[in-house]
């Protein structure tokens, strides 16, 4: 489908009118609502299932707009797309964009779903049925954009609470920080995020907010957890299980896990106090095991583990800066709780009896 355009706009005109957008779904993330509008009742449903803690009633007042189109991509004939180079360590080129006057385009290669995005405009089109992982991280992507407008910083982090209080878990790339948050709930602690936290100061205190994203597991993570093996199939619990720990640490096939369904209603929440934070910063293979509070105006080198870009999704406010937080406003609002670092080998028992601790002696 060729777009002859200028602008976000014109791409949203012209796609909604070849694809009218006839269902509705309403969420609500912490308080701000979204409005989810798509030509495709079976979209709909894969992201009613997916949402399911987080619908609210159609009726009222529509919050932050998004069109989720199944159907053909757009093309831009006599534009040129700038490749998104890959982030640190990593070599496979996956997005390219386009920036407009009032707003930004941007091309998924793998899947060639596209995204177009500027203030009071939110579409996505594409093979959206074949590709809804893309739909409900691009739904999410729009409240990390509403929050990092308010003032919040964009955190590499899982988030749980217990009683009010709540714990960040950081760590540097493949260090398990959704694997630890899921043994805290077995204990009985309040999910906030997987991956992603938007942390401020308010007053003397650090807050977060999650992403509704589900946790992402891999084989081995749910071969060694009872309650999570209902994630995986009969026949892929036979089949991981031959496989050695190196295996199945390496190994990408991921499964997501519902909340609700494992661990009951009304476990995953999206707010809350940010108490503490620990920093995964362990090695597979080592026999030690430690932990201990740091001071993370000492230990910079850890608040990459911590820090993390907005990315490609991401549209600044006002003069369109794109300059990123620096760390010192990081700092600013990790002076407001307590930073632990855990070193030594990869020992989750461990990790969660420490989390646990810190969490009952606060």
């Amino acid at each position: 489908m060729a777009i002859k355009t200028g602008s976000v706009m014109g791409v949203a005109e012209e796609t909604l009118s070849r694809n009218p957008a006839s269902e509705r779904m309403d969420l609500a993330f912490d308080g701000i609502r979204m409005t989810i509008f798509s030509n495709s009742a079976s979209l709909l449903e894969k992201l009613k299932r997916y949402f399911d803690g987080f619908i609210v009633s159609g009726t009222g007042r529509e919050g932050i707009r998004i069109y989720a189109i199944d159907g053909p991509a757009p093309e831009f004939p006599g534009e040129s797309l700038t490749i998104k180079q890959p982030d640190p360590g990593k070599t496979r080129i996956k997005e390219e964009y386009i920036e407009f006057a009032d707003g930004r385009v941007v091309r998924k290669r793998l899947t060639g779903m596209v995204f177009a995005f500027g203030p009071g405009l939110n579409l996505a089109v594409g093979p959206s049925l074949d590709n809804d992982n893309q739909v409900v991280n691009f739904i999410n992507s729009r409240f990390i954009q509403a929050e990092l407008s308010a003032g919040s910083l964009l955190a590499h982090a899982a988030g749980v609470a217990a009683g009010g209080r709540g714990l960040a878990v950081a760590g540097f790339s493949g260090m398990g920080k959704s694997t630890l948050a899921l043994h805290l709930l077995g204990h009985g602690l309040d999910f906030i995020s997987n991956d992603r936290l938007m942390v401020r100061r308010e007053g003397n205190v650090a807050v977060m907010k999650g992403v509704a994203k589900l946790p992402r597991i891999n084989p081995g993570t749910a071969l060694n957890n009872e309650k999570l093996k209902a994630v995986m199939t009969p026949e892929d619990r036979d089949r991981f299980s031959s496989l050695g720990p190196d295996e199945l640490w390496r190994l990408e096939h991921k499964y997501d896990v519902f909340i609700d369904d494992l661990y009951g209603k009304g476990r995953f929440t999206l707010a809350g106090v940010m108490s503490s934070l620990v920093i995964l910063n362990w090695s597979r293979g080592v026999e030690s095991f430690d932990a201990r509070r740091v001071d993370p105006r000492e230990r910079r080198d850890l608040l990459a583990a911590f820090m993390k870009s907005a990315g490609l999704f991401y549209l600044p406010d006002g003069d369109g800066s794109d300059t990123p937080p620096s760390e010192e406003q990081y700092l600013d609002v990790l002076e407001r709780t307590d930073v632990y670092e855990i070193t030594g080998g990869v020992d989750f028992d461990q990790a969660t009896g420490v989390c646990l601790d810190i969490l009952g002696g606060q």
